[in-house]
């Protein structure tokens, strides 16, 4: 596999984040470990598929941790690394921002 080349941190910071859905597992995630039903209800309009996808491709990237209990019924938890957190927080002016100009977004055609 070739390494990738990034034109600038943003170029970089959105390969990571490529994908419709990441940005809300990742602010669901902020506020501690959640199972796998619960992030499905956190994030709307995801397959459980593209749920499953989506958090394989963030833990191979090192944004999302993986914890299985070996327990009957068994349990599997997601939480966020340092790298994930980071990511978080770099995101928080960016959420904010959009917040701020939500109701002008929604009127774009």
């Amino acid at each position: 596999m070739a390494k990738r080349a990034y034109t600038c941190g943003l170029d970089a910071a959105i390969a990571v984040m490529g994908g419709k859905r990441k940005g809300l597992v990742l602010f669901s995630l902020g506020d501690g470990p959640l199972r796998f039903g619960e992030l499905r209800r956190a994030v709307p309009r995801i397959s459980e598929r593209m749920l499953i996808l989506q958090l394989r491709e963030m833990e191979a990237s090192g944004l999302v941790h993986r914890e299985v209990y070996h327990q009957v019924p068994p349990k599997v938890e997601y939480s966020l690394t340092a790298f994930g957190r980071s990511l978080n927080t770099a995101l928080a002016p960016l959420g904010e921002w959009g917040e701020e100009h939500m109701e002008r977004i929604e009127a774009i055609p």
